[in-house]
């Protein structure tokens, strides 16, 4: 999908070709070049469904939220819907790409895997004998998803969907926060991540959000730092100067417009509170991701 002008961030829908499993599709970087122009998977996009990547040979650069990583034979590229990516170069690259939508997973698979957690790692590099574990779990699925005639349509679509959920779970598994699984922190943290999602551009107050969910803010706190590891303003803080960087970075809104989109008052109080937490003015901040701060 084109942007509209020259800094929007595209959205992307997920749009298998016809034949494969409903919201799966498995296929090398290869494939992918093939399908989708280079200069086209370079633009900044916001996708609605997964991509999860490894590779067997070569290095390929990938941009997740303004961070570049650069990704080897062994490790694993986890990027979530909603966040802003880019691809780097993936001559001679060779691997796995899988993209799912996560409808495709049920709510419990979902939950455990947390597969909307915006701040887990994108990248993770496991051990040698997670590793196999997971270069097995994704060869099962790129032979069940490339072969559907071999099995009856609702059976091929199952498999396909339990090879997924292991693979996901083992990856999740890899970078769970220390406090994850605890049941006490579990629904409150959820609650309190989901509230967040919904409201950042409304509230940046815990105490609103603590109002709001009928909890403290002392309890959304505890809750907060168990399962992401930070505090529960912070936990506000990152997801609003996130989408103030996507905006200032990826679409030709002004400074005061992103303001008021992020429920800013005055274009003042946005960016006195976009530089103590950054660094930089929301201009600077601007200029120096594209290419014009030296």
């Amino acid at each position: 999908m084109m942007a509209k002008k020259r800094h929007e961030i595209a959205e992307v829908p997920f749009a298998a070709p016809v034949g494969t499993p409903a919201g799966v599709e498995v296929m090398s970087p290869a494939e992918l070049l093939r399908r989708v122009p280079a200069r086209t998977l370079a633009r900044p996009q916001r996708p609605d469904f997964h991509h999860l990547l490894t590779l067997t040979s070569g290095v390929a650069r990938h941009t997740v939220d303004f961070t570049e990583h650069t990704l080897r034979p062994g490790s694993w590229l986890w990027v979530r819907p909603g966040q802003v990516h880019q691809w780097g170069d993936l001559t001679g690259a060779e691997g796995t790409l899988i993209l799912f939508r996560q409808d495709v997973l049920d709510a419990a698979t979902a939950t455990t895997a947390r597969l909307d957690d915006p701040h887990a790692p994108a990248v993770s590099t496991p051990a040698a004998d997670e590793a196999a574990a997971l270069d097995l779990a994704a060869e099962h699925l790129s032979r069940e998803s490339g072969a559907p005639g071999r099995l009856p349509l609702e059976v091929h679509l199952a498999a396909v969907r339990h090879l997924l959920a292991v693979l996901v779970l083992r990856l999740a598994h890899l970078t769970a926060p220390a406090g994850a699984g605890a049941p006490e922190h579990d629904e409150t943290y959820t609650r309190f991540r989901d509230a967040v999602e919904r409201h950042f551009t409304r509230t940046h107050r815990v105490e609103d959000y603590a109002r709001m969910l009928g909890y403290s803010p002392r309890t959304l706190a505890r809750a907060t730092l168990a399962r992401a590891g930070v505090g529960a303003k912070e936990f506000v803080d990152r997801r609003v100067v996130l989408e103030a960087k996507r905006l200032l970075a990826h679409s030709d809104r002004t400074a005061a417009g992103i303001a008021e989109q992020l429920g800013f008052a005055r274009p003042s109080q946005f960016g006195k509170y976009f530089t103590h937490r950054t660094g930089q003015s929301p201009i600077g901040f601007r200029d120096a991701v594209r290419g014009r701060g030296e």
